[in-house]
């Protein structure tokens, strides 16, 4: 019998804890920019969120996006998916800065955006390589 431990992300606690986490934290971003009832409906939507993946355990789809079901299929499905907002996020910021561009304007916050994207992803690479 191995007396292996999980890591504490790969309980089924884990992931509606981090909604929770989370909606606290829009709850008290809205609550210091002066817009508490925004913040208590993002906590609402969060911890709401936290109760399907704490209730939905039988999904094969939930326990794969929440932790405690993921084995080498969902990993590889994980890096499929992170590639893929990846790109849709990569393209949206390049046309976001190019329309602001097309209105005669200097592409911010777009270009520093695509700035940290592009370093991020060499350093990425290169790290990469180096260890592999």
């Amino acid at each position: 019998m191995s007396t292996r431990t999980k890591p504490f992300w790969r309980s089924r606690w884990w992931m509606p804890g981090f909604c929770v986490f989370l909606g606290l934290l829009i709850l008290a971003a809205s609550w210091i920019g002066d817009h508490l009832d925004q913040g208590l409906g993002g906590l609402a939507v969060m911890t709401a969120l936290g109760l399907v993946f704490l209730f939905g355990r039988r999904s094969d789809t939930l326990a794969g996006l929440g932790g405690p079901g993921r084995d080498e299929r969902w990993q590889a499905i994980d890096v499929r998916a992170t590639a893929f907002v990846g790109f849709v996020l990569i393209s949206c910021l390049i046309g976001a800065w190019l329309y602001e561009l097309t209105q005669g304007r200097d592409g911010e916050p777009y270009t520093q955006l695509c700035a940290i994207a592009g370093v991020a992803y060499i350093a990425a690479v290169a790290f990469l390589r180096w260890r592999g």
